[in-house]
């Protein structure tokens, strides 16, 4: 089928742009996105007449001297022609018509609409219309069944309908296409045609194939595809004889098949691969005119109708002296044919006369392999050969009268086709990209937007140039600065600007740092790559630069310029992000299949101690989607975005897994609308996110705003109570994982931030705990109590003998006792630690630590402290020690031997639920059983060394009471209620009821109180407590908020600001009225029989309670009156 494509020429504004012939085939007539319809006299028409219809016109169709077109004013409306004249509005919808045509008379027109309706309109009396309701998203197109009977439409719904007109109701549809809500997001305007004359077929583009639906039965009767055929099929046209039908593709590709035979008898290709969105024959058969998505009109001439019927013999002989010549030049590579592609077609045993290149524009066509598929088949202009001679040369083997007979080839006997592969395709890979850029493309555009600043692109006619600007313009000033080398990625911290530019061929790539950070003059440093390497991707992280190149290896330099590691990467780069001491890498472990990525990720973590966190792990992403954006939160946890928005965390505590946290999807209101993500922080939870409305990123101008996301596990059921407290609760976990990872590597932490978060853990298992308890669900309690800390378990004891749950009581007091052992098994190794080690290891924020979680984690990294800061380190934490010591007195009712029955006692249990069970103490509690010798031991330590006595076991603290005198009542009543204030009305007042009985039991154990008083006076009040002694009003008259803790850190705080002569001073004055001091409280211990004020009894409570406890052991109540007693006590 011969035919010359003729140079396209511009027709319209961009968008998108119909064509049709008028009957007689001597005009062309286009509309487009400019809102005109032009009429060509021919291609060649340089001055063509319009006629403007609107500020769009979306569709056309023209018969019988009547020109119908779609235009942007909801209406559809009618012109003469060639004249031009308006002749009335045929009808109206409530938004853009899609899509009209006429029936083949002429009488009637159809029309699709974005509001999910098609109406059939009679042209003589636009009041006689029928509404073809039933699709449920914007029509595509719309096609009359040439016998006026029935209607086809397709619509964004992914459906194709026949529809009966009469009758207007559906006859059959089919599910066919993909999805979508809006016509511009259509992969595909599948464009239905309906077999001319005969009537019998009905073409739907799907994907790469051509269905063909018989009329009346509605079977798909065939297919037209082949390998070539790779692009989506946007629009199809029957040729006026019914015959041939003309298919144009997304990709630009055209093509021609003769239907029955199923063969491709012409293949063409866009000049500039645009979008054909739009195909007409000329009346005559002879031209194919067809538009682009750029506005350009285009022509394929010369097709020879002889194509219909069996050609002449003399071009069968020129079709078979070629055909032999092309077998003599191939003789000597026979034997390869086996590497040639196969080709599926389950309609054609052999290989299809059909070849085509997407790359070149020329005739002569190859597969993707490069080798020629059918030596008969090869195009030659020089000869005049093309595909459709060649087809006649088969003639001889064809019966005539059975156009769909098996065809078989001139040439010689083929060799047999090996199996074909059907399975999913391999996916292109991503392309490397700056996380926090927009596409390099733009001549405006962000290099980097991140939480430090903003680095915009400029690369227009007037000027190449980089702008910084920053968040915080206390860090540096805005910067301007050229861009003649021609940066194409950038990257910003507190410290440096990185830029590098890829390689041309006269110059390396490139990469400059401008370390603005620099106490030095010099401030700016450049390095060459080795000739062939380019950079795919920077980063900055704290000191540290890396780059990732073309030749998969990962270059780090320091932040001054120093080259340092060097290591091959595992894949090819994809991006790569740094923050503070880590450094993530994602790239490409293997060739991903069926659209998805096979992206592999490594997490490095730079310090004294280099390591690799995560080794090549597959970096999870949803179906079909690509990496979007990479980064750490603010608080230095990995995470990621993909292109359907799902947000992804890393989860430290769960094996280095990646928790979906956010989809921004959610929150979109179109499809077409995206979030462009810039930081996200985990404390607050916040996800800082630019809205693009119908983009994937922003324009740099104007600004854009920032938005905030919330986050949100996707949990199941979160509209019920359960999964919103769930939600919470897991989310919370993931969330304050930081802590431990900051702790665990040398960074202090927000103590009231982590104390918070535990709080509200507790609250929310809590919550779940009583909500399981209303709903008769006690198994699922017993697991929710496995969570909890140990004083919530005795919450949800109480809250379950209340609650008349005896059984679950009992499994919750053995949760209790477990946790309890735990703690004490945790502590003993601690006991064990020399305890100069121990001071040295401690941090400043140490006692923040063991007040709120144990921070096991303080004696992580040791410091030297100078010795005046020791000695208030120790005072601080003698302070803390004996809150701790107060508190584990009355911290576990239950905490016995593992062998002895469990005895809830009564009295404390009110402070229990307020105690801390993750408190880090220097050793281990007494075991009640042999608390007389470990006394007495550990006090004998005591008096050797006035350092290590502080920190000595625990059994001693309490002899440390009288240190701190002054301050020994307050913490009673405010420090221990850090976690969980719930019941804190009828805790105070058991509270109460403790110290009334503690006198009575404390003459049973005078032997202690002589070391205790030993030590006591050995020891005489620092200067740091006599200072707050005397300004412990104005602290709190300055800050009344503060809790006992909160006062004594504000009150060490100022007392270092204070110059050392003054601090002597203080000290000076303390060991003036110890000798008093000392006095007085060897003759209130005199007077009290040992009750004292403050730290003395201490000591002294502390030995009772442990008589009392073994005392207990001897008691045996079974576990129902225990249970009974402990919950309805009311003293």
């Amino acid at each position: 089928m011969p035919c010359d494509r003729r140079p396209m020429r511009y027709g319209h504004s961009e968008g998108q742009t119909e064509v049709c012939f008028d009957q007689t085939g001597r005009f062309i007539v286009t509309c487009g996105n400019d809102g005109d319809v032009r009429i060509w006299e021919g291609l060649d028409d340089d001055d063509p007449k319009f006629i403007t219809v609107g500020e769009k016109a979306y569709s056309l169709a023209l018969k019988n001297g009547k020109l119908v077109t779609a235009s942007s004013n909801n209406t559809v409306q009618i012109h003469t022609f060639p004249d031009g004249e308006p002749d009335g509005i045929l009808t109206r919808f409530t938004t853009n018509a899609t899509h009209v045509t006429f029936n083949s008379s002429g009488s009637r027109v159809a029309a699709g609409s974005s509001d999910f309706m098609v109406k059939v309109v009679e042209v003589s009396d636009s009041s006689q219309q029928k509404t073809l309701r039933g699709h449920e998203a914007p029509v595509l197109s719309v096609t009359f069944d040439p016998k006026d009977d029935f209607l086809a439409s397709a619509s964004c719904d992914g459906s194709v309908v026949v529809w009966n007109i009469e009758d207007q109701s559906q006859v059959i549809s089919w599910p066919l296409l993909q999805k979508t809500n809006d016509i511009s997001n259509a992969k595909s305007l599948c464009r239905l045609a309906w077999q001319p004359v005969t009537a019998k077929l009905l073409a739907v583009p799907v994907e790469t194939k051509v269905h063909l639906y018989e009329r009346g039965s509605w079977d798909l009767v065939s297919t037209l595809s082949d390998d070539l055929q790779t692009q989506l099929i946007n629009v199809v046209a029957w040729s006026p004889c019914g015959q041939f039908l003309a298919v144009g593709s997304v990709g630009g590709s055209l093509t021609v098949w003769d239907v029955n035979r199923k063969l491709c008898v012409e293949r063409q290709k866009h000049e500039k691969g645009f979008t054909v969105c739009s195909l007409a024959w000329n009346p005559s058969g002879s031209q194919i005119a067809y538009t682009d998505t750029e506005g350009c009109l285009g022509l394929l001439d010369g097709f020879s109708s002889s194509t219909s019927t069996s050609t002449s013999t003399n071009k069968q002989a020129t079709a078979k002296k070629p055909g032999k010549d092309y077998d003599a030049l191939f003789d000597d590579d026979d034997d390869d044919r086996v590497m040639d592609e196969g080709l599926s077609d389950t309609n054609s045993p052999v290989k299809k006369p059909v070849a085509g290149d997407d790359d070149d524009d020329d005739d002569f066509l190859m597969p993707a392999t490069g080798r020629v598929r059918n030596r008969g088949a090869i195009l030659d202009d020089e000869n005049s050969m093309d595909t459709g001679s060649l087809k006649t040369g088969w003639d001889k083997f064809v019966n005539d009268d059975d156009a769909s007979s098996t065809i078989v080839p001139a040439a010689a006997p083929m060799a047999p086709l090996r199996p074909v592969y059907d399975g999913p395709l391999p996916t292109a890979p991503q392309k490397a990209f700056q996380p926090g850029s927009t596409p390099a493309h733009l001549t405006h555009r962000f290099m980097m937007w991140n939480s430090v600043g903003i680095v915009r692109g400029y690369n227009d006619e007037q000027d190449n140039a980089i702008d910084v600007e920053f968040h915080d313009t206390a860090v540096h000033h805005a910067m301007h600065l050229t861009n003649s080398l021609g940066h194409t990625m950038a990257d910003l911290s507190q410290e440096a600007v990185l830029l590098a530019c890829p390689s041309t061929d006269e110059l390396a790539s490139k990469l400059q740092c401008l370390h603005f950070s620099s106490w030095d003059t010099n401030k700016e440093w450049m390095v060459d790559l080795p000739e062939g390497e380019d950079v795919r991707a920077l980063c900055l992280g704290q000191s540290w630069a890396a780059v990732a190149t073309s030749a998969m290896m990962l270059r780090l330099f320091s932040i001054g310029g120093v080259q340092k590691e060097i290591f091959s990467l595992q894949g090819n780069v994809v991006c790569m992000v740094g923050h503070g001491e880590q450094l993530l890498i994602v790239y490409h472990r293997a060739p991903g299949f069926d659209g998805d990525q096979a992206l592999g990720v490594q997490l490095l973590q730079f310090g004294r101690r280099k390591r690799q966190l995560i080794n090549g792990e597959p970096l999870p992403l949803s179906h079909k989607a690509h990496l979007c954006w990479l980064g750490f939160t603010a608080e230095g946890t990995p995470c990621y975005v993909d292109s359907d928005g799902v947000v992804r965390m890393l989860n430290r505590s769960l094996g280095n897994t990646w928790t979906p946290v956010c989809n921004t999807r959610e929150t979109c209101k179109s499809k077409s609308d995206h979030y462009w993500v810039v930081g996200i922080h985990e404390n607050p939870q916040q996800l800082r996110c630019i809205p693009c409305k119908g983009s994937r990123y922003p324009p740099t101008l104007p600004r854009p705003a920032v938005a905030i996301l919330p986050f949100k596990l996707p949990l199941c059921q979160t509209s019920t109570e359960k999964g919103q407290m769930e939600e919470q609760f897991w989310r919370s976990v993931l969330f304050h994982n930081h802590f431990s990872f900051l702790s665990s590597s040398g960074y202090e932490v927000d103590e009231d931030g982590q104390t918070r978060s535990q709080k509200e853990q507790q609250e929310l298992l809590m919550k779940m705990f009583a909500l399981s308890c209303k709903l008769d669900r006690e198994f699922r309690c017993v697991e929710l109590a496995e969570l909890m800390d140990q004083n919530v378990v005795t919450l949800a004891i109480r809250y379950a003998s209340r609650s008349r749950r005896m059984a679950l009581a009992q499994r919750l007091s053995e949760i209790a006792l477990e946790k309890a052992n735990q703690i004490q098994e945790e502590e003993e190794p601690e006991e064990q630690e020399v305890e100069p080690e121990y001071i040295a290891a401690r941090r400043p924020s140490g006692y923040g630590q063991s007040e709120v979680t144990g921070g096991r984690h303080g004696n992580r990294r040791n410091q030297e402290e100078e010795e005046e800061q020791v000695e208030e380190l120790r005072e601080e934490e003698e302070e803390a020690e004996e809150e701790e010591a107060e508190t584990r007195k009355r911290v576990n009712p239950f905490a016995k031997e593992a062998s002895s029955p469990v005895i809830p006692s009564l009295t404390p249990i009110g402070k229990v639920g307020r105690a801390n069970p993750f408190k880090v103490l220097g050793s281990a509690r007494p075991s009640s059983s042999s608390p007389q010798p470990r006394v007495a031991n550990i006090l004998d330590n005591m008096t050797s060394s006035r350092k290590s006595s502080p920190l000595s076991g625990s059994a001693g603290k309490p002899g440390k009471g009288p240190v701190l005198k002054p301050l020994a009542p307050r913490p009673r009543t405010k420090t221990q209620s850090t976690l969980l204030q719930m019941t804190s009305s009828k805790k105070k007042t058991q509270e109460n009821s403790q110290p009334a009985a503690e006198p009575q039991k404390q003459p049973e154990a005078p032997p202690p109180a002589s070391p205790a008083d030993n030590t006591e006076n050995k020891r005489p009040k620092t200067g740091f407590q006599f200072w707050l002694e005397e300004n412990r009003k104005s602290i709190t008259a300055d800050q009344p908020d503060l809790e006992e803790t909160d006062v004594i850190k504000e009150a060490m705080g100022r007392f270092r600001t204070l110059s050392a002569e003054e601090r002597l001073s203080w000290t000076e004055r303390a060991k003036g009225q110890t000798g008093d001091a000392a006095d007085l409280k060897k003759r209130k211990r005199a007077e009290g029989g040992g009750e004292g004020g403050g730290g003395g009894g201490e000591i002294e409570n502390g030995q009772a309670e442990a008589d009392e406890n073994s005392a207990k052991k001897k008691k045996s109540l079974d576990p129902s009156a225990k249970l009974s007693a402990f919950a309805f006590n009311k003293s």
